[in-house]
Order: C-alpha cells, then sequence, then structure tokens
C-alpha cells in the first residue's frame, strides 16, 4: 500500500469518527482554539474534537476576522493543532480563495496535515457559488461544515428560517455534510431545521439560547463554542490584572506554569488524553 493509500484510509477513518460523533440526543460539544496551548488544554480535558476560533486565529495575529487575510495564519494553527491526539476541523472562513479551485488546494493541505473537517460560511453571498465552493471543498475527503449566514447578519425584509432552509438544502446536495447556523437561538427555529436538513445540525451556544442539554433534546448534533472561550480568556487575563493593580486577591488555583510548559512538549510527555487533568486546586 502507497503512503498516499495510506493517508487516504486515515483521512476516511477520522472522518468517519468525526461523523460518529454529531449524535442526536448527544450532540458533539465542540471548543475552539486559538493556539497550541489552549488546543493542548482542551483536550486534556478529555474534548475528542476542536475546531478553531476564526476570531481568534485574527485577533491574536492583530488582524480583522472574516475578511479573508488570514490563510496563513490559519494553516500554521492546523499545523500545531494536528500533533494533538484529536479530531481537529478549522475555520477557514469563506474559503480564503475566490476560485473554487483555491479552496480545493487550501483543504487538501490541511487533509495531508491530519485535518479531519473544515468549516465553510457563506457570507449570504450567491447560493451557486456557494454549492461550487463546497463541491471543490469536498474534494478532499474532509468533513464539510457549510455555514449559513442567515441569522448572524439577520438581512431586512428576509425569513430568516425560510432562507437558512432553503440554503442549507442546496448545500446538502452540494456535498455538505453537516449544516451550521450561528445565530439561530429560538427552540421553535432549531426544532425546524433539525426536521428539515438530513444532516447534523451546528448551532452556535449562546447564553441567550437554550443550553447544551435543551440543545441535545431538539436533536442538534453539534454545539460549537465559537469565539467564547477565547473572549473569555481575554476577559478573565484583564480581570486578574486589575484585581492584582486593585490589590484584590486573585483565585489560587489556576492552571500551574508547569502544566502550560508542558504543553509545549510532545503530548506523550504531558496529560494523558485517558486522564483528564483537573484545572483546580493548583500548587
Amino acid at each position: 500500500m502507497t503512503s498516499t493509500h495510506r493517508q487516504r484510509r486515515r483521512l476516511v477513518g477520522s472522518v468517519n469518527e468525526f461523523t460518529a460523533l454529531h449524535h442526536a440526543g448527544r450532540p458533539l460539544l465542540l471548543p475552539n482554539a486559538w493556539d497550541h496551548a489552549s488546543g493542548a488544554a482542551l483536550v486534556a480535558q478529555g474534548f475528542p474534537a476542536l475546531g478553531t476560533t476564526s476570531l481568534g486565529v485574527a485577533a491574536a495575529a492583530g488582524l480583522p476576522d472574516g475578511v479573508g487575510v488570514t490563510r496563513e495564519e490559519t494553516v500554521a494553527l492546523a499545523r500545531r493543532l494536528v500533533t494533538l491526539p484529536c479530531l481537529l476541523t478549522v475555520d477557514i472562513e469563506t474559503g480564503f480563495g475566490d476560485e473554487p479551485g483555491e479552496v480545493a488546494v487550501l483543504t487538501g493541505e490541511l487533509a495531508g496535515m491530519g485535518v479531519t473537517g473544515v468549516n465553510l460560511e457563506d457570507a449570504l453571498g450567491d447560493v451557486g457559488r456557494q454549492c461550487e465552493l463546497i463541491a471543490a471543498a469536498k474534494t478532499s475527503g474532509l468533513f464539510v461544515n457549510a455555514r449559513t449566514d442567515t441569522h448572524w447578519l439577520k438581512p431586512d425584509g428576509v425569513d430568516l428560517d425560510a432562507e437558512a432552509l432553503r440554503r442549507a438544502q442546496s448545500y446538502v446536495d452540494a456535498g455538505a455534510d453537516g449544516i451550521f447556523i450561528p445565530g439561530m437561538t429560538g427552540e421553535s427555529s432549531i426544532a425546524l431545521a433539525v426536521r428539515e436538513i438530513p444532516v447534523p445540525l451546528n448551532i452556535l451556544y449562546s447564553p441567550a439560547g437554550p443550553g447544551f442539554a435543551r440543545l441535545a433534546e431538539l436533536g442538534v448534533g453539534r454545539v460549537s463554542c465559537g469565539s467564547l472561550l477565547f473572549r473569555a480568556a481575554l476577559d478573565a487575563a484583564v480581570r486578574v490584572a486589575a484585581a492584582v493593580a486593585a490589590g484584590e486577591p486573585v483565585a489560587a488555583d489556576i492552571i500551574s506554569y508547569a502544566e502550560v510548559a508542558g504543553f509545549s512538549t510532545r503530548w506523550d510527555n504531558a496529560v494523558s488524553k485517558s486522564s483528564p487533568a483537573s484545572f483546580g486546586s493548583r500548587r
């Protein structure tokens, strides 16, 4: 068997494993990492799969999110995260290219390094063109999560649920393995989407929407954290700095220097995935 055949078999196996995690009633909770340390910490807690957050990638590099300027940073992060013992799906925004061929090249590169899936958003562009990009991404063999931004961008005068379902069906027909509708928080809308969309539905967790358990009851297949963890980490950092400056107490049980330093070494020397780390009672 050639190395190409072995690589293809590994990819098929990882995609099948990833797909199997999208259970109605027991959805995949997907935390989103922005660097190796955040990814390693999440894997140490036992999460079997990670996504990346485009906001985290862009903001960490001092670049704007969602305008297609972070291809290099996104690929570099993927190359770091695939060294961890988990499945990885990468947010590629609108594909980092205007042509289907460019999307095919990018997704092929990601598949070659060990990535399992990609998230590809439509920014409410032309449906036919988006279908071409989805079909191009599928040539890589990756799990393609097709995102529609109906409920994220909320265009005036549009029935958001109807438009989301229309786009979702077109994307499924083009080969999408999952549908992502960020910003959809109404339970009736989510339940309708679960009924009508024949592939796993991905919902972005929102403090203003249903909790994880309720989303599971509604039949959602994946619950993503998006940029929430990245924003929470920034918020926590600023709060700790402000507490120090104000002479206020700081929690003594935060993750230790030694544990974080261990994330930069080989995973075999870090916390075992089968024995999740506890980030309490630090010394």
